[in-house]
C-alpha cells in the first residue's frame, strides 16, 4: 500500500517509442511501454492505458479494502475502464473523461453495510481523486444481477484549488 512520501520509477528507452519501466521494489519485474501506431510501435501498454489501469486498478482495491472491513466476502471482482479521449482547443489530443464500473460478483443486498462502503470507498483511492482535479471520472459499482448500486453524478473537473493563504 502506497504511504506518504515519495518514490522514483525509472524509464530506459530500448527503440522508437519503447521504454522499460523500472519500479522501486526489485521484486517488480519491469514493465515495457509503448506508444501505440503510427507513432509507436504498440509492443506495449501506453501511458493512456496505464492512466485507465491506475485508476480502474485504485478504485477496485480501494472497494476491495472497503467491502472487506466491514466483514464482506467480495469474490471475483471485475473493473472496466473505458478512456475517452478529446482534442482541446488547439486541437491536441487529451483524455477528457474516465468511466469505471465495477463489478461484483454478489447481489448487492447480500453485502453488509453497503451504503456506507459505497459512500467511502472512492475518498480513499488515491490516483482516482488526485486525478480528477483535471479529468472528469465516473464510478458505477454493478452487483451480480447487474444493478447499478453506485454511480455518482458527473462533476465537471478543474484545477485543484489551492489550499486558504494563512491570514
Amino acid at each position: 500500500m502506497d504511504t506518504e512520501g515519495e518514490f522514483r520509477i525509472e524509464l530506459n528507452r530500448l527503440e522508437g517509442f519503447r521504454f522499460e519501466v523500472h519500479f522501486p521494489n526489485p521484486a517488480i519485474a519491469p514493465l515495457i511501454t509503448d506508444e501505440g501506431a503510427p507513432v509507436g510501435a504498440d509492443a506495449g501498454p501506453s501511458p493512456s492505458h496505464l492512466l485507465g489501469t491506475a485508476v480502474a486498478n485504485c478504485l477496485a482495491a480501494s472497494l476491495l479494502f472497503a467491502l472487506r472491513k466491514h466483514g464482506n466476502d467480495a469474490g471475483p471482482l471485475r473493473a472496466v475502464a473505458t478512456v475517452r479521449n478529446v482534442r482541446n482547443d488547439k486541437g491536441r489530443l487529451r483524455i477528457g473523461h474516465i468511466g469505471v464500473d465495477l463489478h461484483l460478483a454478489v447481489p448487492g443486498a447480500s453485502i453488509q453495510r453497503l451504503e456506507r462502503i459505497l459512500a467511502q470507498f472512492e475518498d480513499f483511492c488515491v490516483v482516482t481523486q488526485s486525478v480528477r482535479s483535471a479529468i472528469p471520472v465516473t464510478v458505477r459499482v454493478i452487483d451480480s444481477a447487474q444493478t447499478v448500486l453506485a454511480m455518482p453524478p458527473i462533476v465537471a473537473a478543474g484545477p485543484a484549488q489551492p489550499p486558504p493563504a494563512d491570514r
